[in-house]
């Protein structure tokens, strides 16, 4: 699977994303600093990791936006790439408008750093297709602003055409109806804010995490 992971001043979690890349595929993901204006030619998988670019000034993701390189990611979107934003690439995906909604602080305004049991609402994507819909999987979070929110028009539309990739199955942030990740209405781009890169090995304390990545070898790579 041909693939990049982007890179943002502060990010954090870019390698972690890259090693899981690696393990599944085997084939090493171009590392792409913010700065470019464009992406390698013909990719599969663009990866939005997690971390604090630039160190969450201003509001998580809102700054990294609005990097050059994020015109590239859109208009691959635009062209059906699979696009995968986690935690803080969540954030980032949300404020370029490559999804809809936005994350707010967590409730209680505590950062929260644990394993979570979510709910697999929809196995039909890319991204979902090595899980069951209905499946209950762990995969650990840790952020301070992943509490989503949209308008109730929105959230009706996500819920009607299926877009909700993943649910908590209990209160973790505050996010509306317990929505962990959604896919854009293409349905190749999906923000999450649980970690599937820190649940590819036994040593991680689970697998449910690598599935994500088989799904899109087998479905994209």
């Amino acid at each position: 699977m041909r693939s990049a992971v982007i890179v943002f001043p502060g990010s954090n979690c870019d390698r972690d994303m890259a090693e899981a890349i690696r393990l599944v595929s085997g084939a090493e993901p171009a590392m792409v600093w913010h700065r470019e204006s464009a992406l390698p030619d013909r990719f599969d998988l663009i990866a939005v990791p997690g971390g604090f670019s630039y160190g969450d000034y201003l509001r998580s993701g809102a700054m990294a936006a609005q990097s050059p390189v994020m015109r590239a990611v859109k208009e691959a979107a635009d062209r059906g790439v699979a696009v995968l934003g986690v935690c803080n690439g969540f954030q980032v995906l949300a404020e370029a408008r490559l999804l809809p909604g936005a994350l707010m602080r967590n409730a209680g305004i505590r950062f929260v750093c644990r394993d979570v049991a979510l709910t697999v609402e929809n196995s039909q994507s890319a991204f979902t297709a090595r899980y069951q819909a209905g499946e209950e999987i762990v995969i650990p979070v840790a952020h301070h602003d992943g509490n989503y929110q949209a308008d109730p028009e929105t959230l009706d539309r996500l819920e009607g055409e299926g877009r909700v990739a993943f649910r908590y199955r209990a209160d973790v942030n505050g996010s509306a109806r317990g929505i962990a990740g959604i896919l854009n209405e293409a349905g190749n781009v999906l923000g999450m804010m649980p970690h599937p890169e820190r649940m590819v090995e036994a040593a991680h304390g689970g697998q449910d995490g690598r599935r994500l990545f088989e799904g899109l070898l087998e479905t994209v790579g």
